[in-house]
């Protein structure tokens, strides 16, 4: 049986997210991403082409390495202005039924007790839909704003991203069991006080003490998605990640990078198949080729290149605005996304170079062409570059999904590479198909039978 492609739908609570610049074209709506219509037209025809969920990006802080400065950032929305993204998922849940919602949070932003009731309320609300994409953050002007003095070391944002993951996976699977939640009304008991204890935890970053206010969801703890690829990025989703978010510029660098994953997974004490992986995209397709090189040359007169430098210079953390367009660029070690910066210096990209690169598609594959086409080139990534699905990212919107959803999806599913129904109860069993809760062989699995505490 040929391996069937995994789909997100690559998002943000912004005008700007990746193609920047597009938000000028005239059949571009997401100038419209504060109203309530814009994200349930786009959930329903993402359901309606059976995607398995849209993972939402997001920052706190500011790009304003580009120039020292926001000037450019807010005069061609590069995420700024950016809304909160679990705000979306309600009204998106509302009106769908299967589709998944991954959302990016920042572990170092916010403490873990609250967050954990957060995220089971919306994995309530929304019956095991629910996924987290765990970033560290990346932005200097983000730790000003929460207090920090500056950012925290790269490999320290994961060492205490580990900490917080632990009080979390103590609260989600450890505080209430199984069986806690009676609901019985002749007995006057809803919740059993035996079945349910306060966690403790006194680790090097976060010391917690408490029961988790919410009872136990479906999943429990979401899908957990990740997107670092640094040494340290990876040792870190070999221990939690389920679902692992690479950039890859061709196919041997995504067998390479999936190879990698999956062995430092199994290192673990993780099976090869506990990882998925999906790397970000842009597609373009038309019914004929010609017609689809003709959206691919409307769409670049209006993308801007220069945004798009600005925003690989909050990445790597570069003033990309210093250099003349053929200088020699100096790429050091970065404490923002290292992955980036190595990226441009194995490449040695020149300011002319990135503005090229940048212009539309961002760091990602662009791929234009029929549906025939681009479903051979889809084809090829999953089986050569041994991955598992796809981060689209928008372009104009929202005809780049409607696109994808009309012409796209049906040759996929003519060739057996897509489904035709969703399955599964929840997220992670239509991810994996084993069921909701996380497998025995995940490190959140060793909080499920604590000794009782009381305090």
């Amino acid at each position: 049986m040929k391996k069937q492609i995994l789909l997100n739908a690559f998002n943000m609570n912004s005008v700007g997210h990746i193609n920047h610049g597009l938000w000028a074209h005239p059949r571009d709506r997401s100038v419209d991403y504060k109203t309530l219509a814009y994200w349930t037209s786009l959930a329903k025809t993402l359901e309606r082409g059976l995607f398995d969920g849209i993972f939402i990006a997001d920052i706190i802080g500011v790009y304003d390495v580009y120039q020292r400065s926001v000037d450019l950032t807010l005069t061609e929305s590069i995420q700024l202005p950016v809304n909160d993204p679990l705000m979306l998922v309600s009204a998106m849940a509302a009106v769908t039924e299967n589709l998944g919602f991954g959302l990016t949070v920042n572990a170092n932003a916010e403490p873990p007790y609250t967050f954990a009731r957060r995220i089971s309320t919306l994995d309530h609300l929304t019956d095991g839909r629910i996924g987290w994409n765990i970033v560290t953050g990346y932005l200097d002007s983000a730790a000003r704003a929460i207090g920090q003095d500056a950012l925290t070391a790269h490999d320290t944002r994961y060492d205490r991203a580990e900490d917080y993951l632990d009080v979390l996976y103590k609260l989600w699977e450890g505080s209430w069991d199984d069986d806690a939640v009676r609901g019985d009304k002749a007995a006057r008991v809803y919740a059993d006080p035996a079945r349910v204890r306060a966690i403790r935890h006194d680790g090097p970053f976060y010391r917690v003490e408490g029961y988790h206010l919410a009872e136990p969801s479906r999943q429990r703890t979401p899908v957990l998605y990740q997107a670092g690829t640094s040494g340290r990025g990876r040792r870190f989703a070999a221990r939690h990640a389920e679902c692992v978010f690479v950039t890859a510029v061709d196919r041997q660098a995504a067998l390479s990078t999936a190879r990698t994953l999956r062995a430092e997974a199994v290192a673990a004490g993780r099976a090869p198949e506990d990882i998925k992986i999906f790397i970000g995209i842009s597609i373009i397709p038309g019914r004929t080729d010609e017609e689809a090189r003709e959206k691919h040359r409307d769409y670049l007169g209006y993308a801007s290149p220069e945004a798009g430098l600005a925003h690989f210079s909050a990445s790597t953390g570069i003033d990309f605005s210093r250099y003349g367009l053929d200088d020699p660029i100096e790429y050091g070690t970065s404490n923002a996304i290292q992955s980036a910066t190595e990226l441009a210096k194995k490449k040695q990209w020149t300011k002319r170079q990135l503005l090229g690169e940048l212009a539309l598609g961002g760091r990602y594959p662009l791929l234009v062409g029929t549906p025939e086409a681009i479903a051979d080139e889809l084809e090829s990534w999953i089986d050569d570059g041994e991955i598992d699905g796809f981060n689209l990212a928008r372009t104009v919107t929202p005809e780049c999904y409607e696109d994808f959803v009309d012409l796209v999806v049906p040759v996929l599913q003519e060739r057996g590479r897509y489904k035709t129904s969703y399955g599964g109860s929840s997220l992670r069993d239509r991810l994996f198909g084993a069921g909701d809760r996380l497998p025995a062989s995940h490190p959140a699995s060793t909080f499920r039978s604590q000794s009782p505490y009381r305090p």
